[in-house]
């Protein structure tokens, strides 16, 4: 870690090879914005948020993967004046997403089996656990938390488990071999098709088979016409409460990673979501990343009688099929339907942006000081391909900050290197896998 009051050049040299400088010069923006080096040396870094006073809470997530070495899920306070301190330390899965209200920072955790919601007292350090319901164990992310400008309640939400809407052999190299029994809970009552998918039992040796249906644990097949009743605490969900927790609402569903949350200042919720992939036994071709408009956050508190649905796993976020000739994979069968009886869909999204950008948070400009007043900033995290899409064309999407018009669907790059694709890729200074954004409480200063 590097001490802010520590970085007193424009161009800042790390310890590490693999990212060994920082330089603001090797970054585009436009014409009349400068950037620069706030703070280094962060490890995996995964959400930010300001306090009212102008602290910056930044959170590293911790390492919940067995490929990576052992890192602490640390949450960091950096002051006005440049101080940067280890605020508290979160247990293993680790912080990623935190916002300030009244007096408490409240921040979002992956877990095990379940994911959760935690407060602090910024005053006292007191940690609270509103919320340890939500099922995780999987591949995907909780989101949030913002509060509402229109009705001060807390939303949050959560990914997917599987990958693709069924849990396969990919996910033991990551999340599932620590928890085998994990799997997608819907958050409405749903029919299955009974298509399983088959797959190599990497619990056995080779060449066992076994087969996997949606809703299920890992070699688990589903059966045609079984019922599946929906829960409150699904995955894939988007939930409001009280800023203690209490009084949880279900408000959208069928949300695959929906990483990143934001309102506007009429109160209108905005979710960011990841595209399936093109990857694995259930592989799926050209799933745009997306921006969603989550119309029941507008509705009164306890008004939700059916969550809406926002199409996973059976729906592209333009609307396709994944069965549809037009998803079928370079390599591999067509997907097949897992949903009998899918609900109606909310779409289609207010923005589509290109497969595998890997939109993650985001931030409305307020500022007319700053500029672009009531567009949406928004972090493009980057693409894996080759290791999640077998195109050439999706080599570089992502790695930048684009702004969002949400009632055109159009966007702009705001921020980008100079040489497409992250820093390290070319040797450069430039930024590496954008994660967050975030405005400072006057309006002027903008941290990603």
């Amino acid at each position: 870690m590097i001490h802010t009051k520590q970085i007193r050049e424009r161009v800042v040299e790390l310890p590490t090879s693999a990212r060994p400088l920082l330089n603001p010069d090797d970054v585009w923006v436009p014409e009349g914005y400068k950037v620069e080096v706030v703070a280094a040396g962060l490890s995996f870094p995964t959400g930010m948020g300001f306090a009212d006073d102008g602290t910056l809470y930044i959170l590293e997530g911790g390492s919940t993967w067995p490929t990576r070495p052992a890192l602490p899920p640390r949450i960091l306070s950096l002051t006005p004046s440049g101080e940067l301190d280890v605020f508290a330390v979160e247990t293993l899965g680790g912080p990623r997403g935190v916002t300030y209200h009244e007096g408490y920072i409240y921040v979002t955790c992956k877990g095990g089996y379940l994911a959760r919601v935690v407060r602090y007292d910024v005053k006292t350090k007191k940690r609270e656990v509103l919320i340890e319901k939500i099922p995780s164990g999987g591949w995907h992310e909780p989101g949030g938390p913002v509060f509402s400008p229109k009705d001060g309640l807390m939303y949050f939400a959560n990914g997917s488990v599987s990958q693709n809407g069924v849990c396969l052999p990919a996910g033991f190299t990551v999340d599932l071999a620590k928890h085998p029994e994990a799997h997608d809970i819907p958050g409405d009552d749903i029919t299955l098709t009974g298509h399983n998918v088959t797959s190599r039992n990497p619990l056995m040796p080779f060449p066992f088979l076994t087969e996997t249906g949606a809703f299920k644990p890992f070699g688990t097949p589903a059966k045609k016409g079984e019922k599946i009743k929906g829960e409150l605490w699904c995955s894939t969900g988007l939930w409001r409460a009280k800023p203690d927790g209490s009084e949880p609402e279900l408000l959208a569903w069928g949300l695959r990673n929906p990483y990143g949350l934001a309102f506007n200042d009429e109160g209108e919720l905005y979710a960011s979501d990841n595209c399936l992939e093109e990857k694995g036994e259930r592989a799926i071709a050209g799933d745009p990343d997306r921006i969603w408009h989550i119309r029941n956050a507008m509705t009164s508190h306890g008004s939700v009688k059916k969550p809406d649905w926002y199409g996973f796993p059976d729906m592209r976020a333009d609307g396709v099929p994944v069965w549809d000739e037009k998803c079928k994979p370079a390599k591999g069968k067509a997907a097949e339907q897992l949903i009998e009886n899918p609900p109606e869909w909310a779409g289609p999204p207010v923005y589509l942006e290109k497969p595998h950008s890997a939109m993650t948070k985001m931030d409305f400009s307020r500022s007319d000081d700053f500029g672009y007043r009531g567009e949406l900033f928004v972090t493009e995290w980057g693409t894996y391909a080759p290791l999640n899409s077998p195109h050439e064309k999706d080599l570089n999407n992502g790695f930048q900050v684009v702004r969002v018009d949400v009632k055109t669907g159009t966007s702009e790059v705001f921020m980008k290197n100079k040489q497409l694709g992250a820093a390290s890729a070319h040797q450069s200074g430039g930024i590496e896998r954008p994660v967050d954004c975030k405005f400072h409480p006057d309006g002027r200063d903008y941290i990603f």
